[in-house]
């Protein structure tokens, strides 16, 4: 008999744990409906937990007193609560408010004093909240000294304060005067940066990257500019700015800053695939700085069954030091593509002058010398040019991996001219251009178009590398890695002096990671500007976003030239 009593005792004491964790529920009504109270009055409550039936009764004074605090901040000073505990396994506490009518602001002075008055970023923005008649919120108020107390951080008014700030409220009557004034008192000033720990740069090329002069006004953004530009340089590990207020001399602020350099050397290995040139290698080396000057250098290169290159290239740091340099490049390639019976081993060496625009543009300008041995089908030939050239690009998205919208342009333009140091004379211009733009979250529409054009006088001297080809993963998908070309009377594909491409496709996301994808293509190498064919590939696939950007599976079908389907395999971002 003891037995089943120890069992009784046990259920009793399980259905007890039960209970105490069952927990019990809030539940606020506003009469009128008004959501703004009801969500205040829930926020200053809060959870009740697991109270029971006794705990609540308990609590349903102090319930009242946070429902009338919570109705207050929101301009309601004489609301009618009742509260009442309904029992039962999971019991209620329910709060019926009538607010009553709202107290509105009768009369409002916000207003800045001293030198932060005539700065534009103080100026109190036009709201109807804080207008007299509106209804009182305590929230208004508050968040209005916090926008003021914020700026003074952020633009250097460490000495300001409110020499006003009341908040006067008479229920009955029904009015509230607000009187806010803050006096500024003198703004801070950057001073000179000092630079320390172990850089082994010249001061010249670290002040290069500071944002301000000295006795620059303070503002924390161009502190913060400082600090980015530091890191991005790729020069260090670790930087400390420091420019607190406490050490000002004379309300000029020190900037001190502290470096850790980072490992000099960085080589990365990596590894690929994609249907016009198959399964590739590449390596890169990279020296992050060789000098106090903060020059740079190192060699990549890449490696698949159609192409091999290696390039080598000397950076020296311009003003400013983050977006302009000098590079010294040179490089070699040997491409040899079957489908076109093309070989091309090319040298190149030169300068270039990469520069960062206003516009946010970057421009190269360079001089390259290149040297070619080629074979176009039964032709072959050697070319020498020495090339001035020109490229503008942009890129603009929400994402540099992944974007749901933006576009990118990029343009080439080179020249060389017969007699100085080249065989021929030649104009020879690229246009590409993407967009990308996202509708109601799982729709994706990308665009694609490009056009390339040369003009010479000796076309028969311009080397595979500068004719136009198309076809393939980035081309017109259904046709092979640069088979659509003109020919020459063997039938072999020579290249063109112009080329169109185009594509339009359509992405649906059906799951997290997942699209799919729809697409016509469009395109052509010609020798004419008439564009007497152009050819077409229509197809579908599949997208999967992976760390490093799109992984593409594509499925197209050639519509011209008894085509079949072809699948292609590409990967990286799609602007």
């Amino acid at each position: 008999m003891k037995y089943p009593g120890r069992f009784t005792s046990g259920v009793v004491l399980l259905f007890s744990s039960f209970a105490a964790f069952a927990q019990s529920e809030l539940v606020v009504k506003v009469n009128p409906a008004n959501d703004a109270l009801k969500a205040n009055v829930e926020g200053y409550i809060g959870s009740l937990d697991d109270r029971d039936e006794k705990a609540l009764l308990r609590f349903k004074r102090g319930a009242q007193e946070q429902a009338l605090k919570a109705s207050q901040a929101l301009g309601y000073y004489q609301p009618s609560i009742e509260a009442e505990v309904e029992p039962g396994a999971k019991p209620r506490l329910v709060l019926r408010i009538d607010p009553g009518e709202p107290v509105h602001l009768r009369n409002v002075n916000v207003r800045v004093e001293g030198p932060a008055a005539s700065l534009k970023a103080f100026q109190i923005p036009a709201s109807d909240d804080l207008k007299p008649g509106a209804v009182l919120n305590q929230g208004n108020y508050e968040d209005a000294k916090r926008m003021i107390q914020n700026r003074a951080l952020r633009y250097g008014f460490f000495n300001g304060k409110f020499t006003r700030h009341e908040l006067l409220v008479d229920p009955k009557g029904g009015f509230a005067d607000i009187d806010l004034v803050y006096e500024s008192g003198p703004r801070f000033l950057l001073g000179k940066v000092s630079f320390a720990g172990d850089a082994p740069f010249d001061q010249t090329l670290l002040q290069r990257m500071v944002p301000f002069t000295p006795d620059t006004p303070y503002d924390s953004e161009l502190v913060a500019e400082l600090n980015q530009n530091l890191q991005s340089s790729g020069y260090f590990e670790v930087v400390r700015v420091d420019a607190a207020p406490s050490t000002a001399v004379g309300q000029v602020i020190p900037v001190d800053v502290d470096l850790e350099t980072r490992k000099p050397r960085t080589m990365t290995l990596g590894l690929g695939f994609s249907t016009d040139t198959g399964a590739r290698g590449k390596a890169s080396w990279m020296r992050h700085w060789g000098n106090p000057r903060g020059d740079s250098y190192g060699f990549e290169s890449e490696i698949s069954q159609p192409k091999q290159n290696v390039g080598a290239w000397y950076d020296i740091p311009l003003d400013p030091p983050l977006t302009d340099k000098l590079r010294l490049a040179a490089g070699y390639q040997n491409e040899e593509i079957a489908n076109t019976d093309t070989l091309s081993k090319l040298l190149t060496v030169g300068p270039e002058w990469h520069s960062k625009l206003d516009n946010g543009w970057t421009r190269v300008v360079s001089l390259k010398w290149q040297h070619e041995e080629y074979r176009l089908g039964d032709d072959s030939g050697l070319s020498t040019l020495l090339m001035p050239g020109v490229s503008y690009s942009v890129l603009r998205s929400d994402n540099r991996i992944d974007p749901s919208h933006g576009y990118s342009v990029t343009t080439d333009m080179q020249v060389a001219k017969e007699g100085l140091l080249s065989d021929t004379n030649l104009f020879h211009g690229d246009v590409k251009l993407k967009a990308l733009t996202t509708l109601w979250d799982k729709h994706r529409f990308l665009g694609r178009i490009q056009f390339g054009g040369s003009a010479t006088n000796g076309y028969q001297s311009i080397p595979p590398s500068l004719r136009f080809f198309a076809g393939g993963d980035q081309s017109v998908r259904g046709y092979d890695y640069q088979t659509l070309s003109p020919k020459n009377s063997e039938g072999d594909r020579i290249g063109g002096r112009y080329m169109l491409a185009g594509s339009l496709e359509y992405q649906y996301q059906f799951a997290d990671k997942w699209r799919w994808a729809t697409f016509v293509d469009q395109g052509n190498a010609f020798n004419t500007l008439d564009f007497p064919s152009l050819k077409t590939g229509v197809g579908v696939g599949i997208r999967w976003i992976s760390p490093v950007g799109p992984i593409r599976l594509d499925l197209a079908h050639a519509l011209d030239d008894d085509g079949g389907v072809r699948l292609h395999f590409s990967m990286g971002p799609e602007l």
